[in-house]
């Protein structure tokens, strides 16, 4: 039986921090599982990835405790800020690190203070055996940026398991929102597109923690009811399993306003449900949207609609499509059902993954 060792986060399993990188973690160590590999997880602890100086030593004791010629898998939101903890190690560990979005296609600081992000992100993952990224969009980022060998580089997209198709209301106006609530993810664009539609009937479910940036929270709450339409906002918290379920369920669109993401699986997640996207164009998200197989020879269209990132007038103008156009609104579900048909489950990525690992076990050591 092979081994890998699993560096990931201390939220690994935190119901209350059910991110995306959390969740795919969790399901490529138990198809991993599954495929007959012996895993081992490491979580470690710190606030991921601004865990400074004592992750980083955390970090490196993870790692010096995994055997001699082994195979690690180092989640990125760990390894790739952290090469100092990275670089000792990748003589006698067979290192694979698992990004799931750049450090450096995130951080827009000029000067300085970028390139040093993007300087570490580089040397970490430069002295990894492999890279696995989840995203086309994200593998084409780092190459395009950082001076890594193609054939090191293997895309290992999400899956996602199948669901009951959710029941469509008259007027489309069930909006749900998945994802913490921070900058990155949008809300406060989301807010004020909302606002924008004000005069028509929807509401909106904000699924997401809401203890990451707890000021980003109240600012996004203040600016809601500026707006008067804090009452049709609704901030839920964290949901996993059933309860996350029955809000899908319950939901005509999911809205995403973020303005990074490298691929966007609460988007397969919607489309396994057949309902329709209204998202920001950034990184891997056209890839989750995809384009549905339309059987009787129809041109392949999107499910859903794209907007410019960080533009809150043209989301609000998206919304507004879709809340008053019954046509376009049966137009999208239709594309997103047929999207449904296509998604793949979490045993692909896995056997991408289980496949470079194998590759990587089967070279030798740097020493």
């Amino acid at each position: 039986m092979t081994v890998v060792d699993v560096v990931v986060p201390d939220s690994y399993d935190d119901p209350e921090r059910p991110s995306g990188g959390n969740v795919y973690d969790r399901r490529l160590c138990a198809e991993l599982a599954s495929l007959g590999w012996a895993v081992r997880v490491h979580r470690v602890p710190g606030a991921w990835p601004d865990a400074g100086p004592a992750g980083a030593r955390d970090l490196a004791a993870a790692l010096a405790a995994v055997p001699d010629g082994a195979l690690a898998l180092v989640d990125g939101l760990l390894g790739s800020g952290h090469p100092q903890a990275l670089l000792p190690e990748s003589a006698r560990l067979r290192l694979v690190a698992l990004v799931h979005l750049p450090f450096g296609s995130v951080d827009s600081t000029d000067g300085a203070v970028g390139r040093e992000v993007r300087d570490r992100e580089a040397r970490a993952l430069g002295c990894c055996a492999a890279v696995v990224t989840t995203s086309r969009w994200s593998r084409h980022w780092l190459l395009d940026h950082y001076p890594l060998a193609p054939d090191r580089l293997v895309v290992a997209a999400p899956g996602v398991d199948p669901a009951p198709v959710a029941a469509a209301s008259a007027t489309g106006g069930r909006l749900i929102c998945v994802g913490a609530i921070t900058p990155v993810k949008g809300h406060d664009l989301l807010v004020d597109a909302l606002a924008g539609v004000g005069d028509l009937d929807w509401t909106c479910t904000c699924v997401g923690s809401v203890d990451v940036d707890s000021d980003f929270v109240r600012q996004v709450v203040a600016r809601a009811e500026a707006h008067d339409i804090a009452r049709r906002v609704r901030m839920c918290g964290p949901l996993a399993g059933v309860p996350l379920d029955a809000a899908y369920a319950g939901a005509d669109l999911l809205v995403l306003p973020s303005r990074a993401e490298a691929y966007g699986m609460v988007v397969v997640e919607a489309l396994a449900r057949a309902i329709p996207v209204v998202a920001s164009e950034v990184g891997g998200v056209p890839e989750a949207l995809g384009v549905a197989d339309i059987p009787d020879g129809e041109r392949a269209e999107t499910p859903g609609l794209m907007v410019r990132p960080d533009d809150p007038a043209a989301l609000a103008r998206a919304l507004r499509d879709w809340l008053t156009d019954p046509a376009l609104r049966e137009r999208l579900r239709g594309r997103a059902l047929a999207r449904r048909a296509d998604l793949s489950p979490w045993s692909d990525p896995a056997a991408r993954v289980a496949d470079l690992l194998g590759s990587v076990a089967g070279r030798r050591t740097r020493g």
